[in-house]
């Protein structure tokens, strides 16, 4: 894990990287394919969007427009709740490709656990996965009993689960269980959309390894073996986001982080959630 192509290797054998781009919340246009476009330029090598975001044409946009080969490339996408079902999954995947115009995803997530509808969407990914329309496939926001209630009829267990994770939610239960399983963890809203900056602690350990606030809490995630895809628009910040492979964190100051688990939330709790 020493640069930003550095890969961690699935359960099935494929290697992903262990940082990449995330692009929720931004909309379809110039801004996102630029964003796109400079992530890859500047070295990431993976994109994580969903359908529900409503910008996978812009991001296969800036992908095309990357003149990056599709091999060199991992490409994430989620199948909404509203299209969870056998059929309606198979469907709503072929649609994201459209969209982003490529040939395959690298890794195809079921967004949310809804309760009576994930694991007929889960047939219709290891579906697509035996036919190798698909290289992963994984879960979003699942707890461990969602886990287990999926791997009790499924016949290939997920590569990936993608949570929200951030130093006032660490999720220690869930990460004891998919590193168990062999399931690789991923975390989304890192840096809890903004909202750590202002805490005292990692200001005092921004200070002490000459880093951002923004930078010590992706770095806790990648030594914690967490994948991770911070958000940003900015070419600046793309560039500082990934600019966490050139130290480490000591583990004291990997402890004084994770005390700042509150299991507080910025989005909603997949127990209880209206889908």
């Amino acid at each position: 894990m020493n640069n930003l192509q550095s890969t961690t290797t699935l359960n099935n054998g494929v290697k992903m990287p262990w940082f990449g781009l995330g692009v929720f919340k931004v909309e379809e246009g110039p801004e996102l394919v630029n964003a796109v476009k400079t992530a890859i330029e500047h070295g990431y090598r993976s994109i994580d969007t969903a359908a529900i975001y409503d910008n996978e044409e812009g991001v296969g946009q800036g992908i095309k427009e990357s003149g990056f080969s599709r091999e060199d490339l991992f490409v994430t996408s989620k199948v909404w709740n509203a299209d969870l079902g056998y059929e309606s999954t198979l469907a709503a995947y072929q649609t994201s490709l459209d969209k982003l115009g490529l040939d395959y995803l690298d890794l195809y997530l079921i967004h949310w656990p809804v309760a009576g509808k994930y694991k007929e969407a889960w047939r219709a990914l290891e579906t697509l996965y035996e036919e190798g329309r698909v290289r992963a496939i994984g879960v979003s926001n699942f707890q461990v009993h969602h886990l287990e209630d999926l791997m009790k009829d499924a016949e290939i267990k997920p590569m990936v689960n993608q949570v929200e994770y951030h130093p006032c939610l660490t999720q220690k239960e869930v990460q004891a269980f998919c590193r168990e399983q062999g399931i690789q963890l991923e975390a989304w809203s890192p840096l809890m959309q903004g909202q750590l900056i202002d805490y005292e602690v990692l200001a005092g350990i921004a200070a002490k390894y000459n880093k951002s606030v923004a930078q010590i809490i992706l770095r806790w995630d990648l030594q914690n073996g967490v994948v991770t895809i911070p958000k940003s628009t900015k070419e600046h910040r793309i560039i500082e986001n990934s600019q966490v492979f050139d130290f480490d964190l000591s583990q004291e100051d990997m402890q004084l982080i994770d005390n700042l688990n509150q299991n507080h939330r910025v989005g909603p709790d997949p127990d209880n959630f209206d889908f």
